[in-house]
């Protein structure tokens, strides 16, 4: 059983249900029925809503246990969402195939990140968004969840040297934040937080 697997072993939902609030408030930007990839959605909590919008989701995942939920879920809320089980190390989407792509607290080690970020906007189409929450450096020391080690924290010039760097795609900043938040996600992410929020779309 990998690290997710166990994590996601209890009955409950690790980060809860519910979308993140981040998600909710960017998802306007989404035109009707747009394909949306999900790296990292876990049990599903976002894949499921973006769904219930109308939207055709695809969750990725390498915990099985999580995919598994996710599917509960999609069923308890009467929607289809795919699920892949994959390792973001090696899995390489289908260029210009999606008009969205969510990361929502997928926290990837220095030696990865960068690589991952650009094989992901790759599989954006012209006008695509690029939407992320991840904790911020500051986070270390707070209780409200994220990694124990700073190299795998964002900030937002980090995100947006990774996509700079992918010359075959153009990507336009259009949302950086960086501060507090208060978090009420399941019982992995609750109380004071220190964010990093981005939005960037394809040229």
């Amino acid at each position: 059983m990998n690290f997710w697997d166990h994590q996601y072993s209890s009955p409950e939902y690790k980060y809860g249900k519910q979308a993140n609030q981040f998600l909710r408030n960017q998802a306007v930007r989404l035109h009707p029925k747009s394909r949306v990839l999900l790296p990292g959605d876990g049990e599903g909590r976002n894949s499921v809503w973006l769904a219930e919008k109308g939207h055709l989701v695809t969750a990725l995942d390498n915990s099985r246990v999580g995919l598994e939920k996710a599917r509960k879920l999609a069923m308890e809320r009467g929607v289809g969402i795919e699920v892949i089980e994959a390792d973001l190390e090696d899995w390489v989407p289908e260029a210009a195939s999606y008009e969205a792509i969510v990361l929502t607290y997928l926290h990837l080690p220095p030696s990865l990140r960068a690589s991952v970020h650009a094989r992901l906007i790759s599989c954006l189409r012209p006008g695509g968004w690029f939407i992320l929450e991840a904790f911020h450096p500051l986070q270390l020391g707070m209780s409200s969840g994220g990694p124990k080690v700073e190299n795998m924290l964002y900030t937002s010039d980090m995100i947006c040297a990774d996509l700079r760097q992918t010359t075959q795609v153009a990507m336009k900043e259009v949302f950086a934040w960086q501060g507090q938040a208060q978090l009420l996600e399941g019982s992995g992410h609750q109380g004071p937080a220190h964010l990093t929020r981005y939005v960037a779309q394809r040229q």
